[in-house]
């Protein structure tokens, strides 16, 4: 349905999902579009592929721990960054293969080298 936002100048085109979550639940997504030529299929396709982008900075953020870099300044910035990006491709990668969500294969790899260090401190322990 076309409509206009409070704010915003111009007609929209507004756009309702209904989706069922994975608990049984029901939920609503209120999209919006400013390209009044566009169709519900457009739109909701857009949106798709934007989430994407969305989730690969989560990860970026969470699983690469780029929102703890301590640096401010460009120079400075410039290779975590980047080791940021590499990190969170490669992860994506491995998820693509184990069939896992990148924050699925986070918290097995973390788990298991917990478990491995912890095996190491008991080894450490008996030897000593």
């Amino acid at each position: 349905m076309r409509g206009w936002l409070k704010g915003y100048r111009n007609e929209v085109l507004l756009v309702r999902q209904v989706f069922t979550n994975k608990d049984g639940s029901t939920g609503k997504l209120h999209l919006v579009c400013s390209d009044l030529t566009c169709d519900y299929s457009t739109i909701s396709t857009t949106y798709k592929k934007r989430w994407q982008v969305e989730v690969f900075h989560k990860s970026l953020k969470s699983n690469a721990d780029l929102a703890k870099s301590p640096t401010r300044t460009l120079r400075t910035q410039s290779n975590p960054v980047f080791l940021a990006i590499c990190a969170a491709f490669k992860l994506e990668c491995l998820s693509l293969k184990s069939k896992l969500s990148p924050f699925a294969l986070c918290r097995k790899l973390l788990i298991h080298a917990s478990r491995s260090a912890y095996g190491q401190l008991l080894q450490l322990r008996a030897a000593a």
